[in-house]
C-alpha cells in the first residue's frame, strides 16, 4: 500500500505558487517526455511513471496538455496492480492551469475526478462521475499545477543552498502549505550518468501537519544542475521503508 502510496503522491497533487507573479515560465516544453523507474523496498522495478507535454492551438491561443501515467510493473504488478493517468492543459502564454482530469484504477476499482479552474470568480468547479453536484473550491492567489509539474518549476527558480520557497498543494481537495528548502548539492549516480544535483526537502511549517507528513514520512527531491535542471530523483520515505523514483529515459522539447 506504501508504494501505490508513494505513486499517487508523485502524481496526484496540486500545487499553487504563492507569489502571485500571474505568469510562471512553462515547466515542460513542445515534445518533452521524462521516464521515472519507481523501486520500493526490495522490489526496483515496481512500477513507472511517465510525463509528456504536447502543445495544441486553443480558442484563445496556444495550451500545452501535460499527460501523467503511472502503472505498477512485474511482481508489484501481481500483488498491487494499479493504472493511473493525469492531464493537465496549460495556457501556454502565461502558465495558467485551466484543468486536471485524473483517473486511476486500483485492483480493480477505477475512481475520477475533474478540477476545472475559473479565476475570474476565484474559485475551482471539483467533479466526480458518481457526484450529483459539482463542489466549489475556494482558490488561494496564484497558479496552480500538479505536484510533477510543480517540482519541473523549480527548473526556473535558481535556488541555492540555504533559501527556500513557499507553494501552497492541494491533493485531491485539500489544500497544503509547503516549504521548499534548498539543502545542498550531491552527486547522484543513475543508469543514465552522473549528475551534480541541488536537493530540495518539502516540508509543511505554516500550518499543521497532513497526510505524509503527518505519518512522519519525508519527500526529497533531486534536480539535476546542467542546462535542462531535470528533476533526476523522487524519494518519499516512511520509517517502515522507502520508495524512489528515479530518471530512466528523457526527451528534450522539440528543436532542442
Amino acid at each position: 500500500m506504501r508504494l501505490l502510496f508513494l505513486i499517487s503522491i508523485l502524481t496526484g497533487f496540486s500545487t499553487h505558487d504563492l507569489f502571485g507573479t500571474g505568469k510562471t515560465a512553462p515547466a515542460l516544453g513542445d515534445g518533452e517526455t521524462l521516464t521515472y523507474r519507481v523501486a520500493w523496498a526490495i522490489l526496483p522495478g515496481a512500477g513507472e511513471i511517465q510525463i509528456s507535454a504536447h502543445q495544441e492551438i486553443g480558442v484563445e491561443g496556444p495550451l500545452l496538455r501535460v499527460v501523467t501515467t503511472t502503472a505498477t510493473r512485474g511482481l508489484a504488478r501481481l500483488l498491487m496492480p494499479f493504472e493511473a493517468r493525469s492531464e493537465s492543459l496549460f495556457e501556454a502564454r502565461s502558465g495558467r492551469l485551466l484543468s486536471l482530469h485524473e483517473t486511476n484504477r486500483n485492483r480493480g476499482k477505477t475512481s475520477e475526478h475533474t478540477v476545472i479552474f475559473d479565476y475570474g470568480n476565484g474559485h475551482a468547479l471539483y467533479r466526480v462521475p458518481e457526484a450529483t453536484e459539482v463542489r466549489q473550491l475556494a482558490l488561494p492567489p496564484g497558479n496552480p499545477t500538479d505536484l510533477i509539474t510543480s517540482l519541473l518549476q523549480t527548473r526556473t527558480w535558481n535556488l541555492k543552498p540555504g533559501e527556500a520557497r513557499d507553494a501552497l498543494v492541494l491533493f485531491n481537495d485539500d489544500f497544503y502549505e509547503l516549504t521548499l528548502h534548498a539543502e545542498n548539492y550531491e552527486e547522484l549516480r543513475t543508469s543514465m550518468g552522473t549528475y551534480q544535483t541541488l536537493l530540495l526537502v518539502p516540508r509543511i511549517e505554516k500550518t499543521p501537519p497532513k497526510g505524509v507528513f503527518k505519518q512522519g514520512g519525508t519527500v526529497r527531491v533531486w534536480i539535476a544542475q546542467d542546462a535542462y535542471h531535470l528533476p533526476v530523483r523522487f524519494e518519499v520515505e516512511f520509517k517502515i521503508g522507502k520508495g524512489v523514483a528515479t530518471l530512466t529515459g528523457y526527451q528534450p522539447p522539440l528543436g532542442k
